[in-house]
């Protein structure tokens, strides 16, 4: 790929403030784009928005609720008042709930799937638009290992993630015609916040780590990277599939 194969692409990340959205703006302000952060965390935000800047991309920190649709309507505007169109969209925000069915209330399932497919529909009905008439777009969801596996305790967040597995699909067709890809990224374990109680507690983590058959966690740089090689012009061939970041784990 070229040294700066998004050099000008305005790109769009949810959930930007830490871990994996993170990792997936730096990767993508490195080759050239410019960034617009979104998430409700304007202090961490702040601190992704720095790391970028230092890294030479130009940044710009957008805190919102991406589930209420006011504030989408509003994120739109001011996104495109600050860059122009988007033609990139990440969406990353995500949440998970571990519960035994019978004690989820109706609140917390709505929540998970409010952040983790609701707010896709919202995000992709806003910024679609500015990616049409172009001939290029790119659009990545993160699907997670449980589009396609599930362990106990996980219902809403499954449900949630094979919803956007079929969005995904139906959408990479729709778009097709004008040149917008719309892929899936599923992260297996991977070595975030989230995941820190558990890396830190020696025995649980070996335990854990067993069961990947690449023996060790994920990098989130590894995350950057694939996002990076889905939004350039060397992948403009892949479109309404889900790739698989797992170390193996869905192969088992």
């Amino acid at each position: 790929m070229n040294h700066k194969p998004l050099a000008n692409r305005v790109a769009l990340i949810t959930g930007a403030s830490k871990g994996l959205g993170k990792a997936m703006a730096l990767a993508l302000g490195e080759a050239g784009a410019r960034l617009a952060l979104v998430s409700r965390d304007p202090a961490q935000l702040g601190i992704t928005a720095v790391a970028a800047r230092e890294r030479g991309a130009e940044a710009e920190v957008f805190c919102a609720d991406v589930t209420d649709e006011a504030q989408v309507t509003r994120l739109e505007r001011q996104v495109a008042e600050r860059f122009g169109k988007v033609q990139i969209l990440v969406n990353n925000a995500g949440i998970n709930i571990r519960k035994k069915i019978t004690d989820f209330t109706l609140s917390e399932w709505r929540s998970v799937i409010d952040t983790n497919l609701i707010s896709v529909f919202l995000m992709c009905r806003a910024f679609v638009p500015h990616m049409r008439g172009s001939g290029y777009g790119r659009i990545i969801n993160m699907t997670s290992i449980m589009s396609h596996i599930s362990l106990p305790e996980r219902t809403a967040y499954s449900a949630s993630k094979a919803g956007l597995l079929g969005l995904t699909r139906s959408l990479a067709l729709e778009l097709a015609p004008e040149g917008i890809t719309v892929v899936g990224i599923s992260p297996g374990p991977f070595a975030t916040e989230m995941n820190k109680p558990l890396i830190e507690n020696p025995e649980l983590n070996a335990k854990f780590v067993a069961n990947i058959p690449l023996g060790r966690w994920g990098r989130v740089e590894e995350i950057g990277k694939l996002a990076l090689f889905l939004c350039s012009d060397d992948a403009s061939f892949i479109t309404g599939t889900d790739i698989l970041i797992d170390g193996g784990w869905c192969a088992q």
